[in-house]
C-alpha cells in the first residue's frame, strides 16, 4: 500500500481523498492556493504546502509546482481527485517520469478517450454503440451540412475537444445549420484551441446513463453498475441517482457490458466512467443506448455508487496504485437499494442562478444524511473556484424513499448568508414527475416555472416570521393572547419585516420553520426578517430608479457617470463574479442621480450601485 499521498487538489475532493487515506493509514500531503490557506482540507491533511496564489493557473494548475511539493514533503504518490489535471495526460506521465505513483488513468488511456471523435471510433472497432454521427476529417462547412442533412434533423454539432457542455449547438433545421456551425467553432477555438467537429443524431428524450468502471494492472476490469445523470440545466448535472429508473435486468447486463468493453479497449486501470446517451422515449431499451464518452478519472457523483456497493471508491483507487488486484470480482459485486445525490450550489435560482458568495456564518444540514463538503460554518465561499458548497447523498430501500429523504435533505439545509439552489433542489426531488422516474436531460427546462422558488415570501414564511417575533407564550393566561389590547379589538396581524420589506400578516406556527440570528429558515430557504421599523421607508427597487447588485461579485466596468441622461436598457455597470459576467441596465429614461461604486470595487449582494432619476416630464 502507498505510504504517503498528495493531492493535486482543494476542498471538497480533497477532504473526502483524506478521509480514506487517513482510514487506511496514509500520510496525506494537501496543496493549496494562499486564499485557501485556512479551508478544512488544509488542516485536516498531515502536511500543507502553498503552491501559490488564488488563480487557479498559478496554483493548483501548476504543475511544476506540484511536483516540487511532492518531492519536498517526500510523498510517494498524487491524487489528482477529479476537475484540475485529472485528465491531463501530460501531467501523469511527469507524474509517472518523476519516479511517483500516479493515482489515475494511464497516460495513454487519458489521450485515446480525450477526442471525442477519436474514441469513437475506437468503441466502434471495439463492438460498443455509438450514437449515429459524423466523425470524419472532412470539416468542410458543405461535407459538414451534407452529413448533417443525411443523418436528419434535429441534429447536435460537438466540438471533439470539448466539455463542460461548452462546444455543443442543437440544429433544429438545415437552414439553421452553417451559423450554428460557425458559433461551435468559435467557442471551441476559445476555449479548447481546436475547431474540429462531429455531428451526432440529436435524441428527443435523451438520458444520461453511466457505468462506474474499474481497472487493475492484472487485466481485470469490472463494472460497479450504471448511474443516472439526466437532471442536467445547461449541461451541467444537478441530480444524480443509482441504479437508473427503468433499468431492466437485460439492457442493464447490455449496457454495462458495453463499458467493460470499452475499458479494456483502451487498457484501462484505475476508476473510469463510460457515458452513454440513451433515448428514453419508449423506456430504456438496449438498442437504444449509445456511447458518448468516457471521463478518464473518478466522478462527482461516485458517492450513489459507494452508496449502493458498498464499496469505497477512494480506497479502491489507492489498492490499485499500489499495485494489488481489484478488491472484488464482477460476481461478488451487486445493488443494494437506491442512492441519490444533490449538488448544493452557491447560486440564487430567482436570479437566474446568479454566483453567490461571501461568509457562511450559518451552514447546517440536516441528520441522517451523508454530507461531503469542502466548507464549514464560518468559513466562506470565495469568487475563485466551483461554487459548489456540498454534496446531499442519501440511501433507501426504495427509489421513492430515496426521493422523499433527499428532498427533505434540501429542506432542512440552512445556509446565510450565501444565497443557495436548495429549494429549488427540495422541488425538484418531489416533483411528481420526478418521483415516478419520468426524467430525461429536458426535465428542468420544462418544469423550471415550478421548481424555481419565487423571488417574494411566501404566505408560510411571513406567517412564520410574524410568529418567530412575538413574545414566548409563559404561564400568564394572559400572554396566549396575541394581539390583545386592553378595551379595544383583538388584532389577529402582527407587522414584521422580511428581506427588509414590511408585511401586515397573521401569524401561524409552520411545520418545519426554525430561526437563528434574525434569519428564518424554511423549505431551504433562508429570509432575514424582525419587527417593523418606524424609520421604514420601503425597499429600493427599480420603481425608483435604485439599481441593486443582483450577486456578490467585483465591478469590472462603469459605463456612465453622475449626471448623465440614460435610456432605458443602456448598460451602466458590469459586474462578475466566479467566471459570470451580469450586465446592469438603466431600469428607465432619466437622469444618473448617484453613482456609488468605483470599477474594481468588490460589492455585496443587495449593495445600491446607481440610482437614476426621471427628472421632469
Amino acid at each position: 500500500m502507498i505510504q504517503s499521498l498528495l493531492i493535486a487538489n482543494r476542498g471538497e475532493i480533497a477532504r473526502r481523498i483524506i478521509r480514506t487515506a487517513r482510514a487506511l493509514g496514509v500520510r496525506t500531503i494537501a496543496v493549496h492556493s494562499d486564499v485557501d490557506a485556512n479551508m478544512p482540507f488544509v488542516r485536516e491533511a498531515d502536511e500543507a504546502v502553498c503552491i501559490g496564489t488564488a488563480l487557479a493557473a498559478d496554483s493548483y494548475l501548476r504543475q511544476d509546482r506540484l511536483l516540487a511539493a511532492a518531492r519536498e514533503t517526500g510523498a510517494e504518490a498524487i491524487h489528482p481527485g477529479y476537475g484540475f489535471l485529472s485528465e491531463n495526460a501530460e501531467f501523469a506521465q511527469a507524474v509517472i517520469a518523476a519516479g511517483l505513483v500516479w493515482v489515475g488513468a494511464p497516460p495513454a488511456s487519458i489521450l485515446a478517450m480525450g477526442l471525442k471523435d477519436a474514441a469513437k471510433e475506437r468503441m466502434i472497432a471495439a463492438g460498443v454503440p455509438v450514437t449515429p454521427g459524423y466523425l470524419g476529417a472532412d470539416q468542410s462547412p458543405d461535407r459538414l451540412r451534407a452529413e448533417a442533412d443525411t443523418i436528419g434533423y434535429p441534429v447536435l454539432i460537438k466540438a471533439v475537444a470539448g466539455g463542460g457542455g461548452k462546444g455543443m449547438r442543437k440544429v433544429d433545421a438545415a437552414g439553421d445549420f452553417a451559423e450554428l456551425l460557425e458559433s461551435c467553432k468559435r467557442e471551441a477555438a476559445a476555449s479548447f484551441g481546436n475547431t474540429q467537429v462531429l455531428i451526432e443524431k440529436y435524441i428527443l428524450a435523451p438520458r444520461h446513463i453511466e457505468v462506474q468502471v474499474f481497472g487493475d494492472a492484472h487485466g481485470q476490469v469490472v463494472h460497479l453498475f450504471e448511474r443516472d445523470c439526466s437532471l442536467q440545466r445547461r449541461h451541467q448535472k444537478v441530480i444524480e441517482e443509482a441504479p437508473a429508473p427503468g433499468m431492466d435486468e437485460t439492457t442493464r447486463a447490455a449496457v454495462c457490458d458495453a463499458a467493460v468493453r470499452a475499458a479494456k479497449a483502451v487498457d484501462y486501470v484505475g476508476a473510469g466512467t463510460i457515458e452513454f446517451i440513451a433515448d428514453g422515449s419508449e423506456g430504456l431499451r438496449a438498442d437504444r443506448v449509445w456511447f458518448m464518452e468516457m471521463n478518464t478519472r473518478l466522478q462527482v457523483e461516485h458517492p450513489v455508487t459507494e452508496a449502493i456497493t458498498g464499496q469505497d471508491l477512494v480506497e479502491w483507487q489507492l489498492r490499485v496504485a499500489s499495485g494489488e488486484p481489484l478488491p472484488k470480482r464482477q460476481d461478488e459485486l451487486s445493488i443494494t437499494g437506491w442512492a441519490m445525490e444533490a449538488r448544493l450550489y452557491a447560486e440564487n435560482p430567482s436570479t437566474g442562478f446568479l454566483p453567490s458568495t461571501g461568509p457562511l456564518d450559518r451552514l447546517r444540514f440536516p441528520a441522517g444524511v451523508r454530507i461531503d463538503s469542502g466548507v464549514e460554518e464560518g468559513g466562506a465561499v470565495t469568487p475563485y473556484y466551483d461554487p459548489m458548497i456540498a454534496k446531499l447523498i442519501v440511501h433507501g430501500g426504495t427509489r421513492r424513499e430515496a426521493a422523499s429523504r433527499l428532498a427533505e435533505a434540501a429542506r432542512g439545509t440552512q445556509v446565510w448568508p450565501v444565497r443557495t439552489n436548495a429549494a429549488f433542489l427540495a422541488r425538484a426531488a418531489a416533483h411528481p414527475d420526478f418521483v415516478a422516474g419520468r426524467v430525461d436531460t429536458g426535465f428542468i427546462e420544462r418544469h423550471t416555472k415550478q421548481l424555481i422558488p419565487p423571488a417574494e415570501p411566501s404566505p408560510a414564511v411571513l406567517a412564520a416570521a410574524a410568529t418567530a417575533i412575538l413574545p414566548p407564550v409563559t404561564g400568564d393566561p394572559w400572554s396566549g393572547l396575541r394581539g390583545f389590547r386592553s378595551n379595544a379589538m383583538s388584532s389577529s396581524t402582527v407587522e414584521v419585516e422580511v428581506a427588509g420589506k414590511p408585511y401586515l400578516v397573521s401569524p401561524a406556527n409552520v411545520s418545519g420553520a426554525s430561526t437563528a440570528g434574525g434569519v428564518l429558515f424554511l423549505d431551504g430557504e433562508a429570509w432575514p426578517f424582525g419587527p417593523r421599523r418606524a424609520d421604514h421607508i420601503g425597499g429600493a427597487g427599480e420603481g425608483d430608479g435604485a439599481v441593486l447588485s443582483p450577486m456578490p461579485g467585483r465591478v469590472i466596468a462603469v459605463l456612465v457617470e453622475a449626471g448623465q441622461t440614460v435610456t432605458k436598457g443602456e448598460r451602466m455597470l458590469v459586474l462578475e463574479a466566479m467566471k459570470m459576467e451580469q450586465a446592469l441596465l438603466a431600469p428607465f429614461d432619466g437622469v444618473v442621480a448617484e453613482l456609488k461604486v468605483i470599477e474594481g470595487a468588490q460589492v455585496p449582494e443587495g449593495t445600491l450601485l446607481v440610482r437614476i432619476d426621471k427628472g421632469e416630464d
